[in-house]
């Protein structure tokens, strides 16, 4: 089976209702530089559902917002399969925001790091 390297819209959290329930009952976390939040459910279907943020409050410059937020999604698409493969054996949805929360402009290595803490921490959990 060939790994999937893309990030179509069905895999990115856009409704209103599910981006509610994520903030309102799911659980934070922080890895640096990222502060992030989960929220799963038993399902029939297994699938992952991600927001990608870059407050206003750390970057006023939207070039930058842009340069960190195209980073980050780099970073998930290419390490999204560390949480698929173990989300295959186990029925789940999973809804997950990743808002980057430092006022530095920092590698991509270091945010692909992070992100893979992050995605490794969510299957140990789930």
């Amino acid at each position: 089976m060939t790994k999937s390297y893309t990030l179509p819209k069905s895999e990115r959290l856009h409704s209103l209702s599910a981006l509610r329930r994520l903030f309102t009952d799911g659980t934070s976390h922080f890895v640096y530089p990222f502060r992030y939040t989960v929220y799963s459910t038993k399902s029939t279907t297994t699938s992952v559902e991600v927001l990608f943020s870059v407050p206003k409050r750390f970057h006023k410059r939207a070039n930058k917002r842009n340069l960190l937020r195209r980073r980050t999604k780099e970073a998930y698409r290419l390490n999204k399969h560390l949480l698929e493969d173990y989300l295959s054996a186990s029925c789940q949805d999973i809804d997950l925001a990743l808002v980057y929360s430092t006022k530095d402009v920092l590698p991509y290595k270091t945010i692909e790091n992070a992100i893979c803490r992050i995605l490794a921490e969510i299957a140990k959990s789930n």
